[in-house]
């Protein structure tokens, strides 16, 4: 790989983040503390995210820039979709990031007209174009990221990792793209893409904290290419509330939060994230396992979904021992809530880290991408939470209200709920601690800012 030097003397950082609510989110928390050292932050969106970011960044010093996002570039991504979070169908997924790849040219040209002169480039890793854009000015880019063996007969027969012989895996922890790649198809041509430009970039930024998983980031550090950088948890950097305002939940779920905190009632909180397809059958054995577990509940669900399958019936039914939520949350501030004792995730990372960072154990329900591997740690390597399982045992397929019931009493009463709990406000204590001043991820971040940054002298590939 063929390099240049090149030396910076303003710190002034652009940062791109993917269009997806759990792309976004941890990044700007990443700006917050970037500009709290100093830099100067410019931000790329498009027009249909700009409102949420800006809101969101209220009170800092950043800057943001409004791309056009192309249009009439797929019949299905109709004008107005700028983001994964109104997909119909994450179908479209593939048609979405390739049509990112035309704000280039107008990304480049802001890009180059900035002043001061950007000394590093921040990209999510589902841009891999800005890898090229880096490389035009002599500038390095760090890749940020919110987080296969062969052999088994059978999608749920484990294997051993050879590097980490106590950590067992199968087929079904994979998505099929992996297990069974169609290596001309868009959906692995694009992961390639992502996979090429992450070696070639000059680090990458991860939403973690090394006390967490110190052997792995060990293992990744002297393996592999390029260096990860532990700056989290990032959801310990909160925004003042005002700033948040305008996206805050209805009063009535915390008011309901403190009246079963009152009447001394555990609460399960129930929520898988904004891109998971889940079919008409299985939300109505969730909300009947649900229902027959007797347990306090918290469950917010689109209201597409709750429209198909939570009647008002089911709901005054439950009206005593749980409460259904259609609108947008504040996550953090529910999982915070003292009455919160358990939270059925589908182990995005973000719900991870912030579930750990409340000291709230987890009901593992993973739905795609690397979630099933986030399951894994969660329940295997950290001990501080159940894995939602099939009747037959898979850790794909349909699940009964049976299960269902069974799963949410073991977390929420079982024999190990005290282990578990304990397990995760270890971890949550060792979390605030990486995040404050003198802290690993504290201190990573300051080395991270002094190499790719601020005035030293840098190694670019180009």
């Amino acid at each position: 790989m063929a390099e240049r030097m090149t030396s910076v003397s303003s710190p002034h950082v652009a940062v791109i983040p993917f269009m997806a609510k759990g792309h976004t989110i941890p990044i700007l928390h990443l700006v917050r503390l970037l500009v709290s050292r100093g830099v100067a932050v410019t931000i790329f969106t498009t027009h249909g995210n700009s409102p949420y970011i800006r809101q969101s960044l209220t009170g800092t010093e950043a800057s943001v820039i409004d791309l056009s996002f192309p249009q009439n570039v797929h019949p299905e991504l109709q004008q107005g979709i700028e983001s994964t979070d109104k997909f119909p169908s994450m179908s479209l997924f593939i048609p979405f990031v390739t049509a990112t790849k035309l704000m280039q040219p107008e990304f480049d040209r802001v890009l180059e007209s900035l002043y001061p002169r950007v000394s590093c480039i921040i990209s999510d890793g589902f841009f891999p174009w800005t890898l090229q854009s880096a490389t035009k000015l002599g500038i390095p880019r760090l890749v940020f990221y919110g987080s296969v063996s062969h052999g088994p007969n059978s999608d749920d027969e484990p294997f051993a990792l050879p590097d980490f012989p106590w950590i067992k895996l199968t087929r079904n922890d994979f998505e099929s793209a992996f297990t069974e790649p169609d290596i001309d198809g868009p959906h692995f041509q694009f992961m390639m893409e992502v996979f090429a430009a992450t070696r070639n970039s000059n680090g990458i930024i991860v939403n973690s904290f090394c006390e967490l998983e110190p052997k792995f980031l060990e293992y990744c550090n002297r393996e592999k290419t390029p260096k990860a950088w532990c700056v989290g948890p990032l959801c310990l950097t909160e925004p003042p509330k005002a700033a948040v305002e305008p996206f805050q939940k209805p009063a009535s779920t915390l008011e309901w939060l403190d009246e079963m905190l009152a009447k001394g009632r555990s609460v399960l909180y129930v929520a898988f994230g904004s891109q998971a397809d889940i079919s008409t059958q299985q939300l109505q054995e969730i909300a009947n396992g649900l229902e027959k577990s007797r347990t306090n509940f918290l469950w917010v669900v689109r209201s597409s979904m709750c429209d198909e399958i939570l009647d008002k019936e089911f709901q005054e039914r439950m009206r005593c021992t749980g409460l259904v939520v259609t609108e947008w949350v504040d996550q953090v501030e529910i999982l915070n809530h003292p009455s919160v004792n358990g939270f059925m995730s589908h182990c995005g990372w973000n719900s991870v880290m912030e579930s750990i960072c409340a000291s709230v154990p987890i009901l593992a329900w993973p739905m795609m991408a690397e979630q099933h591997l986030n399951a894994r740690m969660v329940v295997e390597e950290l001990g501080i939470g159940i894995r939602v399982l099939a009747e037959n045992g898979s850790v794909r397929g349909f699940v009964t209200s049976e299960c269902i019931e069974k799963q949410v009493r073991e977390l929420m009463e079982g024999e190990n709920a005290k282990e578990m709990k304990k397990k995760v406000k270890q971890l949550s204590e060792e979390a605030r601690r990486a995040m404050e001043e003198g802290g690993s991820s504290w201190f990573t971040l300051e080395q991270l800012i002094n190499e790719f940054i601020c005035g030293k002298e840098i190694t670019v590939p180009t």
